[in-house]
């Protein structure tokens, strides 16, 4: 299993959720995800995402579908992304 980790600033955490929320990660491969917000700034959200493969988590963070979808749902920092997997 690969896990993927993106943490970024959105504009609006209900907008930005409702983006994530409708978008379809199932047909990039996602097989689970979940989201987490900072205790002390709603607007700092993280997100993970799990693969079968070290490729999808590639294929998933480099789409042009999931960078358009960031910048309609309002992120305004460049993501910090790391990819693991499991030890």
């Amino acid at each position: 299993m690969v896990r993927m980790f993106a943490r970024h600033t959105v504009a609006d955490y209900a907008k930005w959720r409702e983006a994530y929320d409708a978008f379809d990660r199932g047909s990039m491969g996602v097989q689970a995800s979940a989201v987490y917000r900072s205790a002390d700034d709603p607007n700092d959200a993280t997100a993970w995402a799990d693969f079968g493969r070290l490729e999808g988590a590639r294929s998933f963070v480099g789409s042009e579908e999931l960078k358009a979808t960031m910048i309609k749902a309002g992120v305004v920092s460049a993501p910090d992304i790391w990819i693991t997997s499991e030890a």
